[in-house]
């Protein structure tokens, strides 16, 4: 053969051996799927904000809720949580259009209508963040809020179903904003769900503190959801900056509540982030509670990633959280639904830092 041609016959078969190879790559994409068909799957949303205070941000939102329906049956999704800061401003009535172009009150209807997707069909619990409370103009006030409008005992039929303890607001109203949900898994598996405002106030870890000592919660397996309790470097947060009376953060928040009680052994919280800085956006530890079980702790956000915080709003990402069938395995997942729709875009839609993927095991001493 001609020299040259047989060059050419070699530079050809190597381009259609490279686009072969790219196109088993592509083919060889994994959506999520259960490592075992008997567990049940946890979803850990994030703190939404910067979804809904710009309105060209909200569809991907839409995205994240339509695939948690869409994976219902073949993850076995049996619970949606998320951290807080659904909303950016309470209760703002003149945006800066670059800052935000949706007022508080649109704000509060884009997160009630994104979660609407799940009501009737999967439960869900959210924390309250600092942005969902009226308390930025750093002087001393109330945290007040427009929350319970919005997110309401009856509004999700699943909700209603497993809700058994409120306690009141900064306004003297049973609220959900500290909420306590019973629930027994696939495996016959007792939880309780506690959910707490942000900083919560002595009066509300009080009364926590009467929840999860209740004999009748004694067997069941608590998980705590809360706002700002860890950092990204693991830590307790100690304080913050907002000028609050009676407010308790991560480390009061441990000592106060996770460290006495006796079958607290998750904590999830959010809160923290960094422009385009996954590692700024999670912590992770474990402590011994009274009984010596060990507690893990995890926070999960993502509000910076994806162009900072007047960026996409997070790039869609969500932690995938699979219970397995021995009923002390955990396996926890990083993904982005946004990423994952576009052939173009899903060799980014899994993040597999050891810390974004990893096992907890809950109940060791």
């Amino acid at each position: 053969m001609n020299p040259i041609k047989k060059i050419i016959s070699l530079c050809l078969l190597s381009v259609t051996f490279l686009t072969c190879s790219i196109a088993q790559e592509k083919k060889t994409f994994e959506q999520p799927q259960l490592s075992d068909s008997s567990s049940w799957t946890m979803v850990i949303l994030p703190d939404i904000q910067n979804y809904v205070k710009f309105q060209r941000n909200q569809p991907i939102l839409d995205v994240m809720m339509n695939w948690i329906v869409e994976n219902e049956d073949k993850l076995n999704i049996q619970m949606v949580m998320c951290t807080g800061d659904l909303v950016e401003h309470d209760d703002i009535i003149n945006p800066d259009p670059k800052k935000m172009d949706q007022t508080g009150k649109q704000q509060w209807e884009a997160a009630a209508k994104a979660f609407a997707k799940l009501d009737g069909k999967i439960p869900y619990i959210t924390a309250t963040g600092n942005h969902d409370y009226n308390i930025f103009s750093y002087t001393h006030k109330p945290k007040t809020t427009h929350f319970p409008n919005y997110f309401y005992p009856d509004k999700n039929s699943e909700n209603q179903k497993i809700l058994r303890e409120v306690t009141e607001n900064i306004y003297g109203n049973p609220s959900l904003e500290n909420a306590a949900y019973q629930w027994k898994s696939p495996h016959g598996k007792p939880f309780l769900y506690l959910s707490l405002e942000f900083a919560p106030r002595d009066t509300v870890l009080n009364w926590a503190n009467k929840i999860v000592q209740q004999k009748k919660y004694q067997d069941h397996t608590v998980i705590l959801l809360t706002h700002a309790y860890l950092n990204y470097q693991n830590e307790h947060i100690k304080t913050a900056k907002y000028d609050l009376q009676d407010a308790n953060y991560g480390t009061a928040v441990f000592e106060k509540l996770v460290k006495p009680s006796k079958n607290i052994e998750m904590v999830f919280s959010g809160h923290i982030g960094s422009p385009n800085d996954p590692r700024k956006h999670v912590g992770f530890r474990i402590d011994k509670n009274s009984a010596g079980k060990d507690v893990s702790q995890m926070t999960f956000n993502a509000q910076a990633l994806g162009g900072g915080t007047y960026g996409s709003g997070g790039d869609g990402w969500i932690r995938i959280l699979e219970f397995m069938p021995d009923g002390k395995t955990v396996k926890v997942k990083t993904f982005s639904p946004w990423f994952a729709l576009s052939s173009s875009t899903q060799d980014m839609a899994w993040r597999k830092a050891d810390y974004d993927e990893f096992e907890i095991v809950l109940g060791d001493k």
